[in-house]
């Protein structure tokens, strides 16, 4: 099977469907609520599990009750969890998210500033074994670590910049970024994305990526930019639909798909996964996704 490293943040999420996002300091009544593991990278190494990979995720949880849900859940998805650290006295992450009628997401996180960053506890052989890596800003340590391992070892990674990243050297590493509209906007100050992401790449020997929702996504390949449109679905629930993507683009590029073809694939991913309220639970199997991109 492909194999996939996937390192950063965690969490578990408690998902209330709502009928009107709040917006004012009042009480609001939820008409729907479910629990889901969540996070970048833990919904990325998800998305790769459920396309079929062999998952090894690195991250960092205290020792409490969540830490053991979450694990649970990976678990019964078979990613492997032995790089998981447990923190004594930290607590583990956990959001809040409300999703309105037209599948939009507002997330409240807590997570523990307190836990320990350092990564000399990672396995030797990531390197070795990974067919790709994937990599957020969430713990830009680790990022910084298994990037470097993927460099090292001649294989693609992902890099999710769903947020403008602490250590900006880090852009330079991954193979692949996959700057969030906002993340783009922050690193360049131009609102206009295939324009900031003309300007951004300019510099870059990597290859730089913008996703933008319903509005598709944007890439550098020959000098241009090109765009990929999103895919028509009935949106429920799109929290989870950008981890989605990051994780399922790693997946395509251990497969050595071609560029355009592995945005498409990534894209129809995030795509489907918003079919289906509950976070994780829309993401699609290979089988259901491979169907999908015939009928496309």
């Amino acid at each position: 099977m492909t194999r996939i490293v996937a390192a950063g943040i965690t969490t578990l999420d408690f998902i209330y469907s709502v009928d009107v996002m709040p917006s004012e300091a009042l009480k609001y009544r939820s008409k729907a609520l479910t629990t889901s593991g969540g996070g970048l990278a833990g919904n990325a190494a998800t998305a790769c599990a459920r396309l079929g990979c062999d998952v090894r995720l690195i991250a960092r949880l205290g020792d409490d009750p969540v830490a053991q849900s979450i694990l649970a859940e990976f678990h019964d998805e078979g990613v492997d969890t032995s790089g998981i650290r447990l923190f004594a006295g930290h607590r583990s992450p956990v959001s809040a998210v409300m999703v309105d009628p037209a599948g939009e997401r507002m997330v409240v996180s807590y997570s523990d500033d307190t836990i320990p960053a350092g990564t000399d506890w990672f396995p030797a052989d990531l390197g070795q074994w990974m067919d790709a890596a994937h990599t957020d800003t969430r713990w830009i340590e680790a990022a910084l670590a298994v990037l470097a391992e993927a460099r090292k070892a001649g294989k693609p990674s992902v890099l999710d910049a769903d947020r403008k990243p602490t250590r900006p050297e880090v852009i330079g590493l991954a193979s692949h970024v996959g700057f969030s509209a906002q993340a783009l906007r922050e690193f360049t100050g131009i609102h206009d994305l295939p324009v900031a992401l003309a300007q951004a790449a300019a510099a870059a020997v990597n290859i730089l990526i913008v996703t933008d929702g319903p509005r598709g996504c944007w890439y550098m390949e020959g000098g241009r930019v090109h765009h990929v449109p999103a895919f028509a679905v009935n949106a429920v629930d799109t929290l989870g639909a950008g981890d989605t993507w990051h994780g399922a683009l790693a997946v395509a590029l251990a497969e050595a798909q071609p560029l355009g073809r592995a945005i498409r694939f990534a894209s129809a991913a995030a795509a489907l996964k918003c079919t289906e309220f509950g976070g994780r639970k829309g993401m699609p199997t290979r089988s259901a996704l491979d169907h999908f991109l015939k009928g496309s």
